[in-house]
């Protein structure tokens, strides 16, 4: 057992109208409909204003009134129904600062998305705004819920967000929070750690996304995403597809580099400290991309380097039950420089060209199979 806990048994849940209408003055087709209120239809054709109401005229067919009945005052409709559909407020910045005294602080940045899912659909069928709890609102809520409670981990904020509209608007049946943090980490003088300076570190940018359905435990998912490592040696490429296709030589020894993506699912968040998880997952990849400091670690593959990846941190960390990595290629190409033997006698190991585009992309989930197993019953 892992010392994040075991996994729960008590898994955590996994994660009309009628239409445009076609006119009556006419063989025009282009009736609008706006909905219940008698607004203002922008149409291929020259405006009028009538006592009643707006109108639209169009050449050789004298006026045409606008369609306008989206749907009916009940909200049903004839021939079409929503799909996806919700609201919410994107990119609310936070910082908090949490005092211990009057000199030792500690600061967490977060840039936060809140969106909502109503049981209702009458603000989009006939425009009826009574049920909607506004986008600055919701900004003012992450704001007010910071003040009462503290910020911790990203992951423990945004369910405490989700609890927070499940709880205060029973019409609200979805709530889905994101939460990306800024990368701060503590000045040092001498080795030795500033009590109120910070600086921005931004090896790796973490975030995470929970959402929560009414009578449902929340679905929880951390991240880490821009983790760009590059090692020089302990990598290859040799023995793939030979056919006419192929131009690319085999690689004995070459640079390997990467920018990291990577996303994972929680099974529970009992007992589980999700500040120390991020840090060991960001610490098993770079343990099995890098390895050891003297020897390193070869690499037949990236394919292989993430599997190890996502292995390791099934194997350390119970609480997940599934994680997904993204390694694209960051290319570093030999430069030929043997038409300059005589200003450079030896081989060219030093000096290579980057190059972005194109790239490979490399990417697997891993999953436990005993949970899918579970989950499945």
């Amino acid at each position: 057992m892992s010392k994040f806990g075991s996994l729960s048994n008590g898994s955590m849940s996994m994660m009309s109208a009628r239409g445009v209408g076609s006119s009556s003055r006419g063989k025009s087709n282009l009736a609008v409909d706006v909905g219940q209120n008698n607004e203002m239809c922008l149409m291929a054709g020259r405006k009028e204003t009538f006592a009643n109401g707006p109108q639209m005229t169009f050449p050789g067919q004298g006026v045409v009134r606008p369609n306008l009945i989206a749907g009916r005052e009940d909200g049903s409709s004839d021939q079409f129904e929503l799909g996806a559909y919700g609201y919410g407020k994107n990119n609310v910045k936070l910082l908090y600062v949490h005092r211990e005294n009057a000199l030792r602080h500690e600061i967490r940045e977060y840039e936060i998305d809140v969106h909502l899912r109503l049981s209702t659909q009458k603000d989009y069928l006939v425009g009826d705004n009574r049920d909607i709890i506004a986008t600055d609102s919701q900004k003012n809520t992450v704001y007010l819920m910071a003040k009462k409670h503290g910020v911790n981990s990203p992951e423990e904020f945004a369910i405490l967000l989700c609890s927070h509209f499940l709880y205060q608007y029973r019409h609200v049946e979805e709530v889905n929070v994101r939460v990306e943090e800024y990368p701060w980490s503590r000045h040092e003088v001498n080795g030795v750690a500033h009590n109120h300076a910070f600086v921005f570190t931004p090896t790796a940018t973490r975030y995470c996304q929970v959402t929560q359905l009414r009578n449902e435990s929340p679905r929880i998912r951390g991240g880490l995403k821009n983790l760009r490592v590059l090692k020089t040696t302990q990598s290859s490429f040799t023995d793939f597809i030979q056919d006419d296709y192929r131009t690319l030589p085999d690689a004995n020894d070459r640079i390997f580099s990467t920018v990291v993506t990577a996303s994972w699912d929680f099974s529970t968040a009992s007992g589980v400290d999700f500040d120390e998880v991020w840090r060991t997952v960001k610490n098993c990849i770079l343990e099995n991309f890098a390895g050891p400091p003297n020897s390193g670690v070869y690499s037949p593959s990236v394919q292989n380097t993430l599997y190890l990846a996502e292995r390791g941190v099934l194997s350390k960390i119970d609480q997940i039950f599934s994680i997904e990595m993204q390694m694209p290629n960051k290319h570093y190409f030999d430069i030929d420089l043997s038409k300059f033997s005589k200003l450079v006698p030896t081989e060219n190991k030093e000096v290579y060209l980057p190059m972005d585009k194109p790239s490979g992309i490399i990417y697997a989930q891993l999953n436990r199979k005993d949970f899918n197993a579970r989950s499945k019953l």
